[in-house]
């Protein structure tokens, strides 16, 4: 499939430009459920560069496993850019890695509201040495074209933030 061979391209660059680096990457996933994390790991000798993922679907994982305060999702939300920063910078603070990458949404077809429709994601890339991106998107299609393309953007970022 053409898709998978782009998700596949974007993860072996990203795997170069860590590897030149001499960094390594965490993964905070929400929506894309270790669809990130699957991508990375299907490149060969990605364990050089790449230390662990977490898959914090429940609210309860976010607070458990990443550290993010009970206090951020009952104010703005699990899908929301004050949690994707904290879930990026639980990561590394739950880590050895340099580099994380987190991602919350709404892939649907339920769970969207008016202020945060399905296809509704939010991105948070942050680097070790305090470096953090966020980003929004408004994705369409089915749960699983908007859980496929927050997998692409997820990867996009990392390398971007790898290049700041």
């Amino acid at each position: 499939m053409a898709e998978d061979e782009a998700l596949y391209a974007l993860a072996r660059e990203v795997g170069q430009i860590l590897r030149l680096q001499g960094r390594v990457l965490v993964l905070a996933e929400s929506c894309t459920g270790g669809w990130v994390a699957q991508c990375i790991t299907d490149v060969p000798g990605s364990s050089a560069w790449f230390d662990r993922g977490f898959v914090t679907y429940s609210n309860q994982a976010k607070y458990e496993l990443l550290g993010v305060p009970s206090e951020i999702i009952e104010v703005y939300g699990a899908v929301s850019v004050e949690t994707v920063r904290a879930m990026a910078a639980g990561a590394l603070s739950h880590s050895a890695a340099g580099v994380a990458a987190a991602v919350s949404g709404i892939a649907g077809p339920t769970g969207g509201t008016p202020d945060k429709p399905v296809g509704t994601v939010w991105f948070a890339w942050q680097r070790g040495d305090g470096i953090c991106r966020v980003k929004h998107m408004q994705f369409g299609g089915d749960r699983r074209q908007v859980r496929r393309q927050a997998v692409r953007v997820a990867l996009q970022g990392i390398l971007d933030v790898c290049r700041d």
